[in-house]
């Protein structure tokens, strides 16, 4: 296995509550709740949960826009946890992101020049050097030279997410973090950018963290991929291992809704009750144990040990074994 990239140890991060009236208690979301996985060099690695499961956080926390409240996170093996402003600022060309809402995160009054340039004056690229890289990564993403001169508005949608890529490929990072990044996107473009993110990564060795909330959209793109719930992994595994046999209820659940393309082929679907309880005040035991349909008396009380069940395959049930079985 090739050496880890990035280590994610214990990562958590809770959001204080505004205290109630005569309360002494601080109360916090804990929209991430001790998270730990390894991402090697060159692979993919998804996050896929529902809204709200923490893996958007997670991927903040990593990028260092959030702190996190507890835990640590290696870069090629040192501490980057508690580095400050002035001491992440040379490893930002290391690790970048492509956000969600291609629009919002492109400033619409800037030139698409003047927005993929912006990391490169950051990071004191000659001028002569910032123009041949610019019209470089636009012809990198499927763009055009001449597209530099006009602006955001300009552009649909998967075009405005090709600009996004190419604003974070500009310092030739070794991790983007994607976040949801095709969900905005009709499912047409969707696989264009799916496409092109696969080609990049085999072109420059790109190791990404993918995050996502529909696993039929990672299908295709991940080597390994992690199931979120309310701030914890429930399962990691895989892809093939993931799709093939899911050892946990929620897992069992997500995959029950991906469509199959063959019309011969029937899959009952898993209708999970109820909304995904608050992280404000998250359940007692497993914390999925309130919309589990296979849930005991000992899911509410125990909180399940996140245990490799078998090679490289990871769960978080007290019944994994028994629920295999179970497609």
């Amino acid at each position: 296995m090739n050496p880890s990239l990035l280590e994610v140890q214990n990562i958590k991060k809770y959001f204080p509550l505004k205290k109630k009236l005569f309360s002494r208690q601080q109360e916090y979301v804990k929209a991430v709740d001790g998270v730990s996985f390894q991402v090697q060099k060159g692979e993919t690695l998804s996050l896929v949960g529902e809204s709200g499961c923490g893996k958007s956080t997670t991927g903040r926390v990593l990028m260092k826009l959030l702190d996190a409240t507890e835990g640590k996170v290696f870069f090629e093996g040192n501490d980057i946890t508690n580095l400050n402003d002035d001491e992440i600022r040379p490893l930002r060309r290391e690790f970048q992101m492509v956000f969600q809402d291609p629009y919002a995160s492109l400033n619409p009054r800037l030139k698409i020049r003047d927005i993929i340039e912006e990391p490169l004056i950051v990071h004191n690229v000659e001028k002569k050097k910032r123009t041949e890289r610019v019209n470089e990564l636009l012809e990198i993403v499927g763009l055009n030279r001449y597209h530099a001169d006009r602006y955001p508005h300009e552009f649909s949608g998967g075009q405005r997410q090709r600009i996004g890529i190419a604003r974070a490929l500009a310092v030739n990072p070794k991790l983007i973090i994607a976040d949801e990044p095709v969900s905005a996107l009709d499912v047409s473009i969707q696989s264009q950018i799916l496409n092109l993110l696969k080609d990049l990564q085999d072109e420059f060795n790109l190791t990404y963290i993918f995050i996502a909330h529909d696993l039929s959209v990672v299908e295709h793109i991940s080597d390994r991929v992690g199931v979120m719930y309310l701030g914890r992994l429930v399962e990691l595994a895989s892809r093939d291992s993931l799709f093939a046999n899911p050892f946990h209820p929620y897992t069992k659940a997500l995959l029950s809704a991906v469509p199959i393309a063959d019309p011969t082929i029937k899959r009952d679907r898993i209708i999970l009750k109820g909304d995904i309880p608050s992280p404000a005040n998250p359940p007692t035991g497993c914390t999925f144990h309130t919309r589990c349909p296979f849930a005991q008396q000992v899911c509410k009380e125990i909180v399940p040990e996140f245990r490799e069940i078998k090679p490289e395959h990871y769960v978080a049930c007290h019944f994994a074994e028994e629920l295999s079985v179970t497609k």
